[in-house]
Formats: structure tokens, sequence, C-alpha cells
């Protein structure tokens, strides 16, 4: 062999050993369809960032923002904070406060889980925060119901921070090969006497509500505290590697197939109506989406039969005239 095709082939072994290997969607904080910043959020949902849904119940009240803070000379432009804007000193037994990020079974199946040869996995990121302490990081996999907890100490307030957590892999229970949510990744940043009760669990272990987050300081006992997180990989092995870059696109097309905003515009002509129309999709969904209209100008708008690659729209104009009507979109399928 000569010597540039072994070169080439080294080259591109390389290559196929350091990338696709971040699991994670939107670890950059690049993507934000929904709003660059929500106030007031006291429940679940996804309201800012792509990828990254928040859970509280009565545990304060939160600003959510898709904010330029970042730590010096890492690459990252934008990361996700949560400011507290009423405090919760003393949360009651049920009430926590969690940001989540959830992944497709199928996206998995490199894990090996329910195998002898079950990976580990290492999970890295940056994060800011004022409260200084130990913080928990929770997987569940809804397949066997196991879940496994991890911990990262804040030592410095309002100090960006690189944090590695490495979790074993599960030898007893595979990952379903589908689209349905095979694990579930949870930043804890508060939670009541229910889920800390118990004892952390560093390996896969049945489920158990007193164990989630055992010593999780209380992010939510202040409006003065803020926590920022940005750069995060989910990965095979026991060693965190530099952070996977993905294009803006690459980045926004894989968070298309989960939550995608759009507008639709067309003539028609006076009084007619417009009826098994479809509208194709950027990119395919993970299932057939929820399919909200807004925005409707000069028209009735329907919507029918969505699919994971488009959906069909009935309209009928207002006033009857020559003219352009238009429609704005958002299609969420979200596990």
């Amino acid at each position: 062999m000569s010597k540039a095709a072994d070169l080439a082939r080294t080259a591109s072994a390389s290559e196929t050993a350091l990338s696709n290997r971040n699991i994670i969607i939107n670890g950059a904080m690049q993507i934000s369809q929904r709003s660059a910043s929500v106030t007031g959020i006291t429940g679940d949902g996804y309201h800012t960032l792509d990828r990254w849904r928040t859970a509280v119940s009565a545990l304060g009240t939160w600003t959510q923002t898709q904010s330029t803070d970042v730590p010096t000379g890492a690459g990252f432009a934008t990361s996700l904070k949560m400011d507290c804007t009423t405090a919760d000193g003393s949360p009651a037994a049920t009430d926590v406060v969690q940001i989540q990020t959830r992944f497709e079974g199928q996206n998995l199946q490199q894990f090996k889980y329910g195998t002898s040869s079950a990976e580990s996995i290492t999970l890295s990121f940056w994060v800011k925060a004022t409260k200084t302490g130990v913080n928990v990081v929770g997987l569940y996999q809804d397949d066997g119901a196991k879940s496994i907890s991890g911990t990262y100490t804040i030592g410095t307030s309002n100090t960006w921070e690189y944090k590695t957590i490495t979790f074993v892999g599960n030898t007893v229970n595979a990952i379903v090969n589908d689209n349905t949510r095979g694990i579930q990744c949870g930043f804890y940043l508060g939670a009541g006497s229910n889920r800390t009760s118990g004892t952390l669990r560093t390996t896969w272990t049945a489920y158990a509500t007193a164990d989630e987050a055992v010593g999780q300081v209380n992010n939510g006992d202040s409006t003065s505290n803020d926590w920022l997180i940005t750069g995060l990989q989910l990965e095979v092995g026991t060693v965190a590697t530099p952070f996977e870059h993905r294009s803006f696109g690459q980045e926004l097309a894989l968070c298309q197939r989960y939550y995608l905003e759009g507008r639709f515009p067309h003539l028609i002509s006076v009084g007619s109506g417009e009826t098994d129309n479809s509208t194709l999709l950027p990119n395919t969904m993970r299932a057939a989406p929820t399919v909200t209209l807004s925005t409707i100008v000069n028209a009735s708008m329907t919507v029918t039969t969505p699919t994971v690659n488009s959906f069909g729209w009935n309209g009928t104009t207002d006033n009857g005239a020559n003219g352009n009507y238009s429609f704005y979109f958002n299609c969420d399928a979200e596990l």
C-alpha cells in the first residue's frame, strides 16, 4: 500500500472515531426556535432552547433565557440560563425543578445495554451557578424502569466550571430500538424530601423516587440565584473527549425532528376554497406531529392528516378577493 493511501486510511479511521459521538442534541445551546427568553415559569414544558425541557413543581418561579454568558475561550456563544425570580427556601416534599433532555431508543443502541458488553457513558459540560455545593444529574431508562445518578460540585460562586460524570453500563435491561424515549437525562436544581430522603444510586437499579436527588442543593432558595449550562456532551466510554461542534444547520435539522416552525404563503382566486393541500416538512419528524396554526392571514384554515413528512390543510378566503393568504405553523413531536 502506498504512503498516501495509508495516510488516507488513517485519516478516515480518525474521523470515524471522533465524529458522531455526542448523543446530545443542541448541547451548545445554539437553537431556540420557540423563544429566546420566557418569564414566569412554574410548570413543565419546552420553553426556549430546543431539546431542553423544564420540569418545575412548586419550587420557585423562573426566567429561562438563551444567554450569551459563556466560558471564556471554550468555543461557545450561548448557554441556557435559569434565573430564580420567586424564591422557595423551604421546599415542600413534592417540590422539584429540573432541566431535562430525552433520547430516542434507536439512537442509543451503541450503549449495548442489556448485554455483558454494556458500555460506560460519560457526560461532560460547562456549568456556572450562584449557589455552591453538590448538584445531581440523573438518568432514567424507560425500558426496565431503572435509574442511576451522579453528582458534581460547584466550588466557586458565579464562575464557569468544567465537569465530567461517568455512568456504568446497564447489563440487565436492553433499550428498545425504536423512536420512543429510551433514556432521560435530568439536571436537578432543587428538590423536596420526597426525592432526597433515600440513597443516591450510582449503579443501575430499580427506580425509587426517594433516591433521585440525594444531597442536591437548592438553587431556588434566593432570587439572587442563577444557574447556567452549555457545552453538553454524552458519549460512549469513560473519557470525556473535546466537545463535538456541529454547524448551525446540522444542529437545526436535528432539532427539527422534534419541533419546527414555519410559514406558508399562498395565492388564491376569488372566493375559491382550497382542499386536500399538503405542506411538506423540511425534515422527517420523530412521529406524526401535533400541528398548530397561528397568524392566519385572509383565510379560515384547518389541519388534516399530519404525517412525519407533511400535513394536510384546507383553506377558504375570508373576504372572497384575489390575493395572498398565509399561515404560520408549528409541528411538535417531542418525546
